[in-house]
């Protein structure tokens, strides 16, 4: 018989082996799942990416390699480059390049300015701030074909509201459809008014992460509202002010509808002399109209290019100021 001290040294009896396994598959599905996770979660977006953008990319590289049979509707012989010899050196092009970064500085720019300065003034303690907040998103709501009929008749060259005050005050109406950098700045005119009220509040949501505690200091500190917008606001929000930069610069250099429907003439290629024509519609034009898919997709691929440059500029000019302001 056992005592009962050595009774309670008796050691209890080890777990069966199929406990232990059950713990072992459980330890290494919850490692799986750590691991897994993560790239599942995230998989959807690069799935949908690889079906509707990655292979349309890939394809048109492919195919701005080829002619294009426009009498059977099939892809053609190999011809190397010279799909892109043909765009480079088409004069209509150029033209409707030059055309695209002239609406692209015309409407980005004062678009970035004036959508910080509106943040700014729905940051501060108004009347009604909820309201005025939602007001800034009602443009973006608007459909842009919309949008474009309201401007157009604005912006008419005969019975326009905008001819109208000119002439009314004793000058000379401007003939938007005609004349080239003003019918650039109508169609700046509408990309500002959709899109100025959409990045305002982009804006206004990374001026409210600010730190209160800043504002406080800067005040103590004898910094007036102006002061404090240069030293503290600005700085603090550059991530939030690059990204937007560079989403309007991918937007602004793929604008199409704008032009499109802005023109008044039966081809609606951006003008009679393709005075306001865009890159974008240019390759629809080349692809869709005239049917040479060659010479669309090299368009298309000239246009990717400067884009993945432009981005790489905003990247590289973003480091250094990161530095500088690092040291």
């Amino acid at each position: 018989m056992l005592t009962e001290e050595q009774a309670g040294e008796v050691k209890p009896e080890p777990a069966p082996p199929t406990t232990d396994r059950r713990l072992l598959r459980r330890q290494r599905r919850s490692r799986w799942d750590v691991k897994l996770s993560p790239y599942l979660y995230i998989s959807p977006f690069f799935i949908l990416f690889g079906l509707v953008g990655l292979y349309p990319l890939l394809y048109t590289g492919w195919l701005s390699l080829h002619d294009w049979d426009r009498l059977y509707y099939q892809q053609g012989e190999f011809s190397g480059l010279e799909n892109f010899r043909f765009v480079l050196n088409d004069p209509v092009f150029i033209k409707s390049l030059v055309n695209t970064f002239s609406i692209f500085l015309m409407s980005s720019v004062p678009q970035v300015i004036v959508a910080v300065c509106v943040a700014a003034l729905l940051d501060t303690h108004l009347r009604g701030r909820t309201f005025w907040r939602m007001s800034v998103l009602v443009p973006f709501v608007v459909a842009p074909a919309a949008a474009v009929l309201i401007f157009g008749s604005v912006f008419a060259d005969k019975s326009g509201l905008v001819n109208a005050v000119i002439d009314g005050l004793g000058l000379e109406p401007i003939r938007w459809h005609v004349d080239r950098w003003w019918s650039h700045f109508a169609i700046a005119s509408m990309v500002n008014w959709r899109w100025t009220g959409y990045n305002a509040l982009i804006f206004l949501a990374a001026m409210q992460a600010v730190p209160r505690d800043l504002y406080e200091s800067a005040s103590l500190d004898g910094a007036g509202r102006i002061r404090q917008f240069w030293s503290v606001t600005l700085p603090m929000i550059r991530p939030t002010m690059i990204f937007v930069i560079v989403t309007s610069t991918i937007g602004g250099l793929q604008i199409f509808t704008e032009p499109r429907l802005f023109d008044d003439t039966p081809n609606r290629e951006g003008g009679a002399d393709h005075q306001f024509m865009t890159t974008t519609l240019y390759i629809y034009v080349k692809g869709i109209e005239d049917q040479f898919y060659g010479r669309a997709s090299a368009a298309a691929w000239i246009l990717f290019l400067i884009i993945v440059g432009i981005a790489l500029l905003n990247f590289a000019i973003t480091r250094l100021l990161t530095r500088r302001s690092g040291s």
